[in-house]
């Protein structure tokens, strides 16, 4: 459950209380810890083809709702990299089986679907610009690389 809410420092945790020799002759808890290293290392499609390799029929829902946090993970790096994609390559870089599971989700999420792209809100958010005044930065700067000096 840790790991489908996205919670992996519990995660750790909760391994931790686990023998290793249990960890290692398990394949319950081996399946699961495959499944948070593909998550730690980003490699998503390990974790979407993952019902497939489950060890039990009781995983099926866990591996189910993991998709879908894997989903909401692709989603929202895809609105922070673009400013929009077209339904086919939304449909397929987030890895719904169908346009209207993309569109619905679309819709709880506030993008706009429109001419058959799917526009992020976030892009529209993020045309703002923000100043910064460059001589306090620098004297910020300098004044931690000092403090850090005078630590060490």
């Amino acid at each position: 459950r840790l790991l489908v809410q996205n919670r992996i420092a519990e995660f750790h945790t909760e391994l931790e209380t686990i023998e290793p020799h249990v960890q290692n002759s398990s394949e319950h808890i081996k399946y699961v810890i495959q499944l948070e290293q593909s998550h730690m290392e980003g490699a998503y499609n390990k974790i979407l083809d993952s019902s497939k390799s489950c060890p039990s029929p009781l995983y099926v829902s866990f591996a189910e709702k993991l998709i879908e946090t894997v989903r909401d993970e692709i989603c929202a790096c895809s609105e922070e990299a673009y400013e929009s994609l077209s339904l086919a390559e939304a449909r397929q870089v987030m890895r719904f089986d169908t346009e209207e599971g993309l569109l619905a989700y679309a819709k709880e999420a506030g993008w706009v679907v429109k001419d058959g792209r799917v526009f992020f809100a976030a892009a529209e958010a993020s045309t703002d610009k923000v100043e910064l005044n460059s001589m306090d930065l620098i004297k910020n700067t300098l004044h931690y690389a000092k403090e850090i000096e005078r630590i060490v």
